[in-house]
C-alpha cells in the first residue's frame, strides 16, 4: 500500500519505519527539515523500564493519577505493556541510553512517578539521540522524504482520506495514498511562552477539524513548570527536580509544599500553578536550587542545561536560577482508537497531534516519547487492516455569548493571539476571560483573507485551534488537571469525561 506520514518526530519516524518494514511504500513529509520539531528538544527521557520494585501496573497507576482520572485505562494499558519493547527497539536502532557502571540502563525519576523508571541518553539530550538514530534509520531505507512542505488539506474520496495537499514555497501539490498518518505535533505557539519549536502551529489538528474528524480535550494544555526565565525559552528538565533540586521563594522557602504534599515532585499542573502564583505575589520569578547536587553531577547528568545556563550568565552549581512556566504539551487532539485510527477512514494520527486517551487531563512526565513510539508502531501495523469504526466521545455544539469588547479587538497578529491565549486561556482561567478570548478570536477569523503563504496558513491554523481550545475550556466548567477554572464552584467538582470540541462558527 501507499502510505503518507506527515511529521518527523518520534511518532512519525517510528510509523514510517514500521510501515516500510511491513512492505508498504512510504513517503515521509515534514514541514521543516528532518530533525526539526519537539522530539529533538526532549531532555527528560522515556518512561517504561522497570526495576525490581516497579512494574507496568505501577506505571499505569501513576499515569492514571497524573491524568486526574480522565485517562483511558485501555490506552494506558497498551502504553505500559508495550513500552519495554519499544525501548528495546530504540536501542536496536542505535540509541545509546545512559548506563550504570555495571552496564544496566540508568533509570531516572521525575515528578509524579513513584519509582525511577525513565531511561535517558546523554544526560539531558535524550530526544536528540532518539531523533538522530531514527533519522539515520530512515535514511538507510527506500522511504521517500519530502522536506519543507506544509500540509494544507486532506483529500477525501468517497468518504475516505486518500491523500494530502502540500504547500512548498509558492507551489501547491497533491500526493495520493491509501492511508495518511498524521504526526504533526502540537500547538505550543498558541501561547506567548512555550517550549515548543517554531513549527508547532497546530497544523494537523486544524486540517483534521476542517475535514470533520473528531477532536477532543483541547482544553488540557500542559504548562511545564520550569523554563529558564532569562533569554529565549529554554526548558529546565523535570529530571533536575527528580534528582533533588528544589523550588524556592524570595525568602528561600520551599513554597510548593503549601499546595501539595509531594512538593516539587507533584504533578506538573500543580507545580506550574504554584510557581505562577508565587511569582505574581513576589513580583519576580521563583528560583530553582540545584546547588546540593554539586558541579560535577550537574555537568555530567545535565550537560546541555549546564552549558546553556552558563552561556546565559548563571553558575547553577553556586546560585539558584530563575524559572517560570511555559506552554509545553497538548493532551488533547485528533481522536483515535488504540491503533491510531481516527473517525475519518484512511486517516491515522499519532504522537502529540493525537488524543489517544493516555494522558487524560495531565500528562505524566516522560510518557510522550513513549506514546509516540508505541502508537506510531501500532498505527503502522494497522495500515491495510479492515477499517474499524472509531468511537468518538460525546460531542455538542456550544453557543457561547459574544463579548462586546470583541468589536474593538486589536488588529490581528500572531503575537497578539499568543498574548491573548496566555492571559485568558493559560494556567488560570475564568468564564469572562474565556468569553473575551473566544470573541476576539472569532473577530480575527472573520477578518482573515484566504491564506496563500506558509505563514498565513499557520496563522489560520492557530486561530482555528485557539477558538476550539477556548470553546472547550468554556464547556468544561469544573477544574480538573491542567484545566483550572478560578471561577469553578469547587476544584473537586465532578469532571466532564471525554468531551470533544465541535467548533460552531469558524
Amino acid at each position: 500500500m501507499n502510505v503518507l506520514v506527515v511529521g518527523s518526530g518520534i511518532a512519525g519516524l517510528t510509523a514510517a519505519l514500521h510501515a516500510h518494514e511491513a512492505g508498504h511504500a512510504v513517503t515521509l513529509i515534514t514541514k521543516g527539515s528532518l530533525g526539526d520539531g519537539s522530539t529533538g528538544l526532549a531532555q527528560g527521557g522515556v518512561a517504561g523500564s522497570y526495576g525490581s520494585d516497579d512494574s507496568a501496573q505501577q506505571h499505569a497507576a501513576d499515569t492514571m493519577d497524573a491524568g486526574a482520572g480522565l485517562s483511558d485505562p485501555a490506552a494506558v494499558g497498551v502504553l505500559v505493556a508495550e513500552g519495554a519493547e519499544r525501548i528495546a527497539e530504540l536501542i536496536g536502532r542505535g540509541v545509546g541510553f545512559d548506563r550504570t557502571p555495571d552496564g544496566a540502563l540508568q533509570l531516572g525519576r521525575e515528578a509524579a512517578h513513584r519509582h525511577a523508571r525513565i531511561v535517558h541518553a546523554g544526560g539531558d539530550a535524550t530526544g536528540a539521540a532518539i531523533s538522530a538514530a531514527l533519522i539515520a534509520a530512515v535514511r538507510r531505507t527506500a522511504i521517500t522524504v519530502v522536506e519543507r512542505a506544509l500540509l494544507t488539506e486532506l483529500i477525501v474520496v468517497e468518504g475516505a482520506v486518500r491523500g494530502i495537499r502540500l504547500l512548498r514555497g509558492a507551489e501547491v501539490s497533491e500526493l495520493h495514498a491509501d492511508a495518511v498518518i498524521l504526526a504533526t505535533g502540537g500547538a505550543g505557539h498558541l501561547y506567548a511562552h512555550t517550549t515548543n519549536p517554531i513549527g508547532a502551529t497546530g497544523d494537523g489538528i486544524a486540517v483534521a477539524l476542517r475535514t470533520g474528524a473528531a477532536v477532543a480535550d483541547l482544553e488540557f494544555v500542559q504548562f511545564h513548570p520550569t523554563i529558564l526565565a532569562s533569554g529565549p525559552a529554554f526548558l529546565i528538565s523535570e529530571a533536575v527536580r527528580g534528582e533533588g533540586a528544589t523550588l524556592l521563594d524570595d525568602a528561600g522557602r520551599r513554597f510548593t509544599f503549601d499546595t501539595h504534599p509531594d512538593g516539587e515532585l507533584a504533578p506538573r499542573d500543580v507545580v506550574s500553578r504554584a510557581i505562577a502564583r508565587q511569582a505574581a505575589a513576589q513580583g519576580r520569578p521563583v528560583l530553582l536550587d540545584g546547588r546540593m547536587l554539586g558541579a560535577e553531577t550537574l555537568a555530567t547528568r545535565f550537560p546541555t542545561i549546564d552549558r546553556v545556563t552558563r552561556e546565559r550568565g548563571f553558575d547553577w552549581s553556586r546560585e539558584p536560577i530563575p524559572v517560570t512556566p511555559a506552554a509545553h504539551y497538548l493532551m488533547g487532539g485528533v481522536v483515535t482508537d488504540l491503533d491510531g485510527r481516527t473517525t475519518l477512514p484512511g486517516l491515522f494520527a499519532v504522537g502529540e497531534v493525537a488524543r489517544t486517551g493516555v494522558h487524560g487531563a495531565n500528562r505524566l512526565a516522560s510518557n510522550s516519547l513513549l506514546e509516540g513510539a508505541v502508537f506510531g508502531a501500532r498505527a503502522a501495523a494497522a495500515v491495510g487492516m479492515p477499517w474499524l469504526p472509531v468511537h468518538a466521545p460525546s460531542t455538542r455544539t456550544s453557543v457561547h455569548p459574544v463579548d462586546d469588547r470583541s468589536f474593538h479587538a486589536p488588529a490581528f497578529s500572531r503575537a497578539a493571539l499568543q498574548q491573548l491565549m496566555w492571559d485568558e486561556v493559560g494556567l488560570l482561567r475564568n468564564r469572562d476571560g474565556l468569553v473575551h478570548a473566544l470573541s476576539t478570536v472569532r473577530t480575527w477569523v472573520a477578518s482573515l483573507a484566504t491564506p496563500t503563504t506558509t505563514t498565513e496558513h499557520e496563522d489560520a491554523n492557530l486561530l482555528l485551534v485557539a477558538a476550539a481550545t477556548a470553546s472547550a475550556a468554556l464547556d468544561r466548567t469544573a477544574s480538573v488537571g491542567a484545566h483550572y477554572r478560578t471561577d469553578a464552584a469547587s476544584a473537586d467538582a465532578a469532571p466532564i469525561r471525554h468531551r470533544s470540541t465541535i467548533l460552531e462558527t469558524v
